[in-house]
């Protein structure tokens, strides 16, 4: 089949990876625009664009795909189908008529649920204990169109935003390869989503990793997990940034109901922090200015006492 693809992040370039070693033949290739980084402000590109200039695949970054250059330039393309992962933009109803087998999503939840930006972080910092993927038809809604297939995927109790992102991209990119298959052959399904138990999901925010020392414990573990690698759960300790990598929760109420942020108590691999609810227990942490290391190994450099509160 003649694939057109549009993705921009890791999780796309996964998917995009997939392709090139089916027997579909890619067409083109649609990433965002170029963007400055770092302190140079030089451009970096994409996940997606520096897999495809590897392959020698053609790349197109149009600024709105909506632009009527960019919906010409498709239409040249032909092509039967525009597969889509992680792009970045909604595609207009010009663009989504365009293939006679439509434009088809790979999306990182089991939708109705989690419609949207970061959908595998939030599953995890809902408590979830399962999410998934889905493929569907687009339609001009954010991620509201039929669905074609759907497979489960178990959250384990460790598991980390990076860690469930890397699951879900080469889940989401297997099946890809089913639906196709689905489309050629006449069998694909449409099942309309339930819009009564649609959830919507926002993009991630550094702000969001502010831990809020009154909420329960285990909420808290949940962030943790959920923001590793980006943007991170932290506090700060003695007006430095502190980030927290890894973290239990211990049930129970902190002696002499310590308010919530306190250290009450100093132990050999862990600093025990009161909260809300329960305790929690960090054990893997950062300094700013210092590397990642246990709760042991940054006790050893820097020294803590009971009573000092996280989040001042």
């Amino acid at each position: 089949m003649k694939v057109l693809f549009m993705g921009t992040p890791d999780f796309a370039a996964v998917t995009l990876n997939k392709l090139i070693e089916s027997r579909h033949e890619i067409i083109g290739v649609v990433t965002q625009p170029d963007k400055q980084k770092g302190r140079g402000h030089e451009l970096a590109y994409s996940p997606v664009k520096e897999l495809a200039l590897r392959h020698g695949l053609t790349i197109y970054q149009p600024v709105k795909v909506k632009e009527p250059e960019f919906l010409e330039t498709v239409g040249q393309l032909a092509p039967e189908v525009i597969v889509v992962s992680a792009f970045g933009q909604l595609l207009p109803k010009a663009l989504l008529d365009l293939p006679p087998y439509g434009c088809i999503n790979v999306h990182g939840s089991l939708l109705p649920k989690y419609r949207g930006a970061a959908p595998i972080q939030y599953a995890i910092l809902d408590g979830e204990k399962e999410t998934g993927i889905t493929i569907m038809y687009m339609d001009v809604g954010l991620d509201t169109g039929d669905m074609i297939l759907q497979e489960k995927l178990a959250i384990s109790p460790e598991e980390t935003g990076g860690s469930l992102f890397d699951k879900m991209a080469h889940l989401g990119a297997e099946l890809l390869l089913t639906a196709l298959e689905q489309l050629e052959d006449g069998t694909a399904t449409r099942t309309p989503q339930n819009d009564e138990e649609a959830t919507y999901v926002k993009m991630l925010t550094k702000e969001m990793g502010r831990l809020d020392f009154s909420q329960p414990a285990v909420k808290l573990e949940r962030y943790i997990r959920g923001l590793n690698p980006w943007p991170s759960a932290y506090t700060t300790l003695e007006c430095k940034t502190l980030k927290l990598w890894k973290a239990e929760v211990e049930p129970g109420k902190p002696e002499n109901h310590a308010e919530p942020g306190r250290i009450v108590e100093i132990r050999k691999d862990a600093i025990a922090v009161a909260c809300g609810e329960d305790i929690l227990l960090i054990k893997e942490l950062q300094l700013e200015g210092k590397k990642r290391m246990s709760a042991d190994a940054f006790l050893r450099g820097f020294p803590l006492q009971t009573g000092i509160r996280l989040g001042q």
